[in-house]
């Protein structure tokens, strides 16, 4: 695996008011994903990094390193292995790089750019809308606008007689809120880690902020999660720190069909894939042997894929590809394969994959509701 190193960033230093543990700790979680959850390598960078930067020299009561893993196990971030006799991390410190991943996200979006949980139909739901319109039969008297229904019922009225009719009932509408089915595809191959640039890392980040997001603000939302690299399988959400790049090709055909088969068990209105790659399909299922060609876009794994997407699009999935590669013929496939399917594409950058997927997600379910 190749990484690049830059300069010592000043955000990693200790923020002010900030403890020793906390300032580590903020440090430590990006070299876990990074280690794909890899606690002796994390812990191995960190060393080296205070070696360079010295940020344990800045710390008030001589905090240090040996300190500081003290305090992670006694907070129940990391425990001992008893079979392996290894540091290993918990469900709580899967917990926490789940909510940096969505603090995170979140911080780098621009302020005002995501909507709310909602459509742009009517109806029953929780944020009422400062529009009225004429009661109907059915409608709840909560909804019921007392100022306009009685300007209304004044305008025939008399001082002596108040003369409420039907017609005079007017009622605020209710943004109604809709549920969604998600299926997150993340490319585990090797192209991930070329060239010296890591993507899965990036692409882990923004997994873990979804899944976060959903989980705790869109309990009713369902979010699956498939690796995909030779073949394609379904993950869980704990799975996702650990995530490592393979030795794979891509094998993007039944990545789709795995999703597919996961969203057609669910009963929701609206179903997507939400799928992140960087490499083109090079590989297929054939005869239940592995049918391979690296060499340029092969149009027999192409066809097979552009043929899942229109099966997706008939059961009314939406593929959504966000394809962090700049290849011309790379970029012209996705437009091909979103064609076929009637999706969308986005040629995202490292830096704003996460304000492409959230925004995306959210705006979907405006766009989906039936």
């Amino acid at each position: 695996m190749h990484f690049k190193y830059f300069e010592w960033d000043e955000r990693f230093a200790r923020k002010k008011g900030a403890s020793p543990f906390d300032t580590l700790w903020d440090l430590f979680q990006q070299l876990l994903t990074v280690a794909s959850g890899d606690v002796a390598h994390a812990l191995k960078w960190l060393k080296e990094i205070n070696e360079e930067a010295g940020i344990t020299e800045e710390f008030e009561g001589h905090y240090s390193l040996s300190d500081f893993i003290e305090e992670l196990k006694e907070r129940g971030y990391l425990e001992q292995d008893p079979k392996l006799n290894v540091l290993m991390m918990t469900r709580k410190s899967e917990r926490s790089l789940r909510k940096k991943s969505l603090k995170q996200v979140f911080k780098n979006l621009k302020k005002g750019t995501l909507g709310s949980h909602e459509t742009p139909y009517t109806g029953k739901g929780l944020e009422r809308k400062p529009e009225t319109r004429k009661w109907h039969q059915g409608d709840e008297i909560g909804q019921i606008d007392s100022v306009h229904t009685m300007l209304n019922m004044l305008k025939h009225s008399s001082i002596d007689t108040f003369n409420l009719q039907e017609d005079d009932l007017e009622v605020h509408d209710r943004d109604l809120y809709t549920s969604v089915a998600t299926v997150l595809l993340i490319d585990l191959s090797h192209s991930m880690i070329l060239y010296g640039e890591d993507r899965i890392t990036p692409a882990k980040k923004v997994a873990m902020a979804l899944s976060e997001l959903i989980m705790n603000t869109y309990a009713k939302d369902s979010l699956d999660i498939v690796a995909f690299g030779n073949k394609a399988w379904k993950i869980s959400v704990e799975d996702l720190p650990y995530l490592k790049v393979g030795p794979y090709h891509t094998n993007t055909k039944q990545g789709l069909e795995v999703a597919r088969h996961i969203l057609q068990r669910k009963k929701f209105a609206n179903k997507q894939i939400f799928m992140i790659t960087d490499g083109k399909p090079s590989c297929m299922i054939e005869n239940g042997k592995l049918y391979k060609n690296s060499f340029g876009l092969d149009r027999k794994i192409v066809n097979k894929v552009l043929d899942e997407a229109v099966k997706c699009r008939k059961d009314d999935i939406i593929i959504t590809t966000f394809m962090i590669a700049k290849d011309p013929y790379l970029q012209q496939f996705v437009r091909e394969m979103t064609e076929a399917n009637k999706g969308k594409a986005y040629f995202a950058s490292l830096d704003n994959l996460g304000g492409y997927i959230f925004e995306d997600y959210i705006q979907n379910r405006k766009r989906n509701v039936r």
